[in-house]
């Protein structure tokens, strides 16, 4: 009752807000979005309408306005974005029929990981600390390097700016959310002034388990918390500095389900968390064309530690009849991800229709995994009853000690034609990758009732010691022509590569029968893409419309083999029957996305949007996994001037019936959403917004098919109510 209290009392403060903000002065606002918001992920500041590439951006306004349980709810709007994972907190995305391991997400501007599947990268970053996420959706590996062969995500965090004038400012947000229960709080304050600013924020937000159409869904519950420091100094004239840190981190985050846990276990993370620090120095207006010269570093350090309850129970027929019953207890992984790196980037404006960007890159990454089984061993007589019972530690290391690193050159030239109506962008880039490995071996140890043997029985050799060289090359290529002021057309063509991921050539899994197995010797990835693009920016009406063709050579596939092994340096190889990563299979991907905005009359805008992929192996026709179905959205948004906005659309896809082997077929949806929120307006010293709204109105049972939850653990959130308030100074 005291939760239902709450939510009525928010209620009834925005009924108020909405009364009073008739007093607010009234501000024209934009009714559709001109393509004017300037985004920096192709390393040079451009307006969207004026970057020839399918891009969506994702301002922090919406973030505001939505639930937005984590990034991915948001981004999950825009054409050619969907959302998978497990659960509400941990998501990812899939552009265009790419999952996170073919995407680069970056963290103003800097790795989280890269080509890898570490599951809920974009669960470790703060929705209340995003300005803005752009999306650039097609091959950019001319930019990034390897992985960003179905294109790049960048979460732009909040940061201070310098002002002509030493100022103050910040915010408080808290908000409740009925779906899970979870009340989260966030505050942010900056200073600056000409010379030097200073951004501090801090968030913590703790739910219990989801409410479904289905009943509760257990072990979903998380608490999170994040704080942030951003520092900028002008040393010297034309001179800038911007350091920053963040730490986000979660606990007690149950997984009801995921790929990444196999079997019917209970997963929960304890802790899983990511720490980042960067610092840029630039040097601005060099020569009249050298325009600058910025020197990046970053370092980021990513733990996850996991409790794995596994729920099975065997039992085996010894020799003297006897029966041997296992039960495994717990098992507890661990991961430790680091990635440094360090760029030198110059940008030459070489005339008013020329800029040039060219620099250099070096970064790598060192994993360190490491698993304890605990497990009890009972030796039942043929009567049933427990003679011995022993208890068993065994550890293991399912992917040896390992670094990948990559060093590379690239450019990029920016040239306009025809008095600015065509723009065309041309750039390369040349990478070396070399990765290390320590020896692994499937067995570390086993402690048997206490007492510890680090060469046990079967104890067997998985990878050897040992380096490998990668070289690859990207190069892209972009048109864009206005064929009118507000009208324009793009067409991107691109040869991008993806290194295959320390865990694609280490990974070691052992299901008793058969093994799971990484290859050292993976090639890279390699695609070849094209792009088409029709955009409209009108002042009523705006459109942005893409088509695509990405095919796929070297995919990295697992198929049927051999895991040959020594049980130890000096015996016979023996082998198991595997499950092996190998680089055997072409595909094919395309489709089309579209998003489109119409302000029919002054305080009305219908806007809508749609997505369709289609992927397939060129070899045997067959379809390829986690592909989305066809999806899109639609709504209506009313604006009250001086007072808010109310948004309702209607969110749906259809069947899935192209799948994969060992994938299942999911229905089509829809789901209906009510969005609202006011004005800020001016309590004297301070100004004060509300937001509230109800997702999935109808509380509709469907099923994401990008989700990845066991068994009949499909069902994603039920009705939800949120509400939130934000007081600003």
């Amino acid at each position: 009752m005291k939760k239902k209290s709450i939510v009525f009392a928010a209620a009834c403060i925005l009924a108020a807000l909405t009364l009073h903000a008739q007093e607010v002065e009234k501000k024209d606002t934009i009714p559709v979005t001109l393509g004017e918001i300037v985004v920096t992920s192709l390393k040079m500041d451009r307006q969207v309408r004026n970057v020839p590439a399918s891009l969506v951006v994702v301002d922090s306004a919406l973030y505001q306005r939505q639930s937005a349980f984590t990034l991915s709810n948001v981004l999950e709007q825009e054409p050619g974005v969907t959302r998978g994972g497990d659960g509400v907190w941990a998501t990812n995305i899939n552009v265009r029929g790419f999952n996170e391991d073919r995407l680069v997400i970056l963290i103003d501007g800097n790795r989280v990981e890269t080509a890898t599947d570490l599951t809920a990268s974009l669960s470790m970053v703060d929705v209340n600390d995003v300005e803005r996420v752009e999306v650039i959706k097609g091959a950019q590996s001319s930019l990034y390097g390897t992985g960003a062969m179905g294109g790049i995500v960048n979460i732009i965090t909040k940061q201070g700016r310098f002002g002509e004038k030493p100022y103050v400012s910040g915010n408080v947000t808290s908000g409740f959310a009925s779906v899970n229960r979870m009340f989260s709080n966030s505050a942010n304050v900056s200073a600056g002034s000409k010379k030097w600013f200073l951004h501090l924020g801090g968030t913590y937000a703790k739910a219990d388990d989801l409410r479904t159409p289905d009943g509760i869904l257990e072990n979903s519950r998380f608490s999170t918390s994040n704080i942030s420091a951003k520092l900028g100094v002008k040393p010297f004239a034309n001179h800038e500095l911007r350091m920053q840190y963040q730490r986000n981190w979660s606990k007690d985050v149950g997984v009801p389900g995921g790929d990444a846990f196999p079997g019917p276990a209970k997963a929960t993370y304890t802790d899983i968390g990511r720490h980042l620090f960067s610092a840029n120095y630039k040097i601005s207006n060099i020569t009249s064309k050298w325009t600058s010269v910025e020197l990046k570093y970053f370092t980021q350090y990513i733990v996850r530690d996991v409790a794995m309850e596994p729920n099975q129970v065997t039992e085996a027929t010894m020799p003297n009849g006897n029966i041997q019953r296992t039960s495994p207890q717990v098992f507890f992984p661990l991961g430790l991800h680091l990635t440094n790196g360090v760029q030198l980037q110059g940008t030459w404006d070489l005339s008013h229709r020329n800029v040039l960007i060219a620099g250099a890159d070096v970064w790598g990454r060192k994993l360190h995994t490491e698993r304890t089984k605990h497990i009890r061993v009972d030796i039942l007589n043929p009567m049933g009853d427990i003679v011995r019972t022993n208890i068993v530690e065994r550890g293991e290391t399912p992917i040896p000690d390992s670094r990948f690193n990559s060093a590379g050159i690239f450019f990029q030239n920016e040239t306009r034609f025809l008095d600015d109506k065509l723009t065309m962008i041309v750039g390369g880039r040349f990478d070396g990758i070399l990765i290390k490995n320590e020896q692994g071996v499937d067995v570390d140890y086993i402690i048997m009732n206490g007492d510890r043997n680090d060469n046990p029985p079967g104890q067997r050799v998985t990878f050897e010691k040992g380096e490998e060289y990668n070289l690859s090359w990207s190069a892209n290529f972009g048109l864009l022509y206005k064929v009118m002021p507000d009208v324009d057309l793009t067409l991107n063509a691109g040869r991008a590569f993806r290194a295959p991921s320390l865990e694609e050539r280490f990974k070691y899994i052992d299901l008793g029968n058969f093994v799971r197995l990484g290859d050292p010797a993976l090639k890279p990835e390699k695609s070849h893409s094209i792009d088409l693009g029709l955009r409209i920016w009108k002042s009523k009406f705006n459109l942005q419309a893409g088509a695509f063709v990405n095919r796929l050579t070297d995919m990295i596939i697992e198929r049927p083999g051999e895991f040959i092994f020594r049980l130890t340096n000096e015996s016979a190889p023996d082998t198991l029957p595997a499950l092996v990563n190998d680089n055997v299979r072409k595909a094919l991907l395309y489709g089309f996305d579209i998003k489109f905005a119409y302000n029919f009359s002054r305080d009305f805008v219908f806007f809508g949007s749609g997505a369709y992929v289609r992927g397939h192996a060129l070899e045997t026709e067959a379809d390829l996994p986690l592909i989305p179905p066809l999806n899109g959205r639609a709504g209506l948004r009313y604006t009250w001037p001086g007072v808010g906005a109310a948004e309702v659309s209607i969110m749906g896809a259809a069947k899935q019936d192209k799948i994969a082997e060992g994938e299942k077929e999911t229905p089509g949806y829809y789901r209906l959403d009510l969005a609202l929120h006011t004005k800020a307006f001016d309590l004297g010293f301070m100004r004060l917004q509300g937001f509230a709204g109800v997702d999935n109105i109808t509380n509709t049972r469907y099923t994401n098919h990008l989700s990845t939850n066991r068994g009949d653990i499909s069902v994603e959130p039920g009705r939800n109510f949120f509400v939130r308030l934000r007081l600003m100074f």
